[in-house]
């Protein structure tokens, strides 16, 4: 089997026609396109030499964006007077397959307030811009990039849920990498006069982030998970029980907040690799996991070995492949998570019962291992 050509594949025929990608085809609970997941499976076709896939979802993005542009204007007339937004007012984390929102009103038990999508999109689509070259897909996107610099200004500081959709209570370090991202990326577009004053925006409220993150989320050397918002006079800290998490590769590896080498970054890697990585096998997400009993994710096993091959470690950045390749499917298949070496068993099967078995194929673990697949061939090169 091939798994390489097998992922591209699976991305491809679960496209939909519009662009979206579904987060698993098997798995109902994830019949939706979430614009994180979106985000590096476009990319991972870029990666691929897909162009036309990525595009296509870029431009899906951009038309589920403009169709509910309007709850923009809502958000700031809330915080205008004061009031705590709601559903009526935020840009949902995830949309059906022709882009519309789940119809109920609230935030439900799986909660929709999710930042990170809208930074991953914008970095995205920048980095689908540098590998093709082509500028032309920026005029087409204009507005939803510059509603998603407005809207990024107005929610950056507000708690909202992570991206495992838990703690709607805390900020989050990862989230507001992904914000400084996009936020970087679409800086780098002054040159086109239709968004010279939104990159301007972009880049003075990057450095805001980039600053936030430095003084807020860095305790006894390393970043946290998550973080207290400023409230009542109270100024944001660190949530100190919040063990290391491994979304928290984030803010190196892609979107660059910090330096690879930054010493905050050496020691959370190093966190990772002693709390979270299974010697010999895959990586966890957190050590407090009870989803589906808590198993080694194949997505942060790559991105994993993705930083190791961006920094020198070639025979770890293999070792990751090759562990993801024996956790495949006999029809090639990746899961979301191997429940083999689980950190709660007791919490397994009352997952199965209510939502089946895990999610498999995952497309974000598909693209997650084309991109360390990508990087290796890059790395022999």
């Amino acid at each position: 089997m091939d798994l390489f050509q097998h992922s591209i594949n699976v991305i491809l025929e679960n496209q939909h026609s519009e662009g979206a990608y579904i987060a698993s085809p098997s798995f109902e609970t994830y019949h939706f396109c979430w614009l994180r997941d979106g985000s590096f499976i476009a990319y991972s076709m870029d990666k691929a030499g897909q162009f036309a896939s990525a595009e296509a979802f870029y431009r899906w993005v951009g038309r589920v964006i403009t169709r509910y542009a309007t709850k923009v204007d809502v958000l700031e007339g809330m915080l205008g007077r004061g009031e705590k937004p709601d559903y009526t007012a935020i840009l949902n984390t995830r949309f059906s397959l022709e882009g519309f929102e789940e119809e109920r009103g609230d935030d439900g038990e799986w909660g929709n307030f999710q930042v990170d999508g809208y930074g991953s999109w914008l970095w995205g689509l920048a980095e689908h811009v540098k590998m093709t070259g082509d500028r032309s897909l920026l005029f087409e996107l204009i507005d939803p990039i510059k509603t998603t610099v407005r809207y990024l200004q107005m929610v950056w500081q507000l708690p909202n849920y992570d991206c495992w959709e838990e703690h709607p209570e805390y900020l989050h370090p990862y989230s507001l990498a992904s914000i400084y991202g996009g936020l970087k990326a679409v800086s780098e577009f002054a040159d086109i006069p239709l968004l010279t004053e939104s990159a301007r925006q972009a880049a003075v409220l990057a450095g805001e982030v980039k600053h936030f993150l430095k003084q807020f989320a860095i305790q006894d050397g390393r970043f946290s998970k998550h973080l207290f918002p400023a409230q009542k006079g109270q100024p944001v800290k660190p949530v100190l029980n919040s063990g290391v998490d491994a979304s928290l590769l984030g803010l190196a590896l892609p979107y660059a907040v910090f330096d690879l080498i930054d010493p905050a970054v050496s020691v959370t890697i190093q966190a990772i690799e002693k709390d979270l990585h299974l010697p010999g096998g895959g990586v966890y997400r957190y050590k407090e996991d009870v989803y589906y009993g808590g198993g080694e994710w194949i997505l942060l096993t790559a991105w994993l070995g993705w930083y190791y091959v961006l920094t020198g470690k070639k025979d770890q950045a293999r070792e990751m492949l090759k562990w993801i390749e024996s956790t495949a499917a006999e029809n090639g298949d990746l899961a979301e998570q191997v429940n083999v070496h689980l950190l709660a068993p007791d919490h397994f099967e009352p997952w199965v019962e209510k939502w089946g078995q895990v999610a498999s194929p995952l497309l974000w673990s598909h693209a997650m291992t084309i991109i360390l697949q990508k990087a290796i061939d890059v790395m022999s090169l």
